[in-house]
């Protein structure tokens, strides 16, 4: 188990909570990337399988906290947009 590789899943972690309050909170895709989530997704399922075939040790479960932070908030990414879809319909039609 290397602590650089520790340190930075934790400190990744403590980010995702923020980005996924953010999401909640401002109902809003403004300043999000879907691409760079699905970028950080794939990263984290390489680091995950890499922790599976070469290095198995208990920092495989930060790999899969942090992939299931950013799983959420690809899930509100597009309940947001989905929400900005509707709103955009509702004024065309007003």
């Amino acid at each position: 188990m290397s602590i650089f590789e520790t340190g930075m899943l934790l400190s990744f972690g403590l980010a995702w909570p923020v980005n996924i309050y953010k999401s909640v909170k401002s109902k809003s895709t403004k300043g999000k990337s879907v691409f760079f989530l699905y970028i950080i997704v794939i990263g984290y399922v390489f680091g995950i399988i890499h922790k599976i075939l070469y290095s198995p040790d208990i920092v495989f479960v930060l790999y899969i906290l942090n992939l299931s932070m950013v799983a959420c908030d690809t899930v509100l990414y597009y309940v947001n947009k989905n929400r900005e879809r509707k709103m955009g319909e509702s004024n065309v039609s007003a």
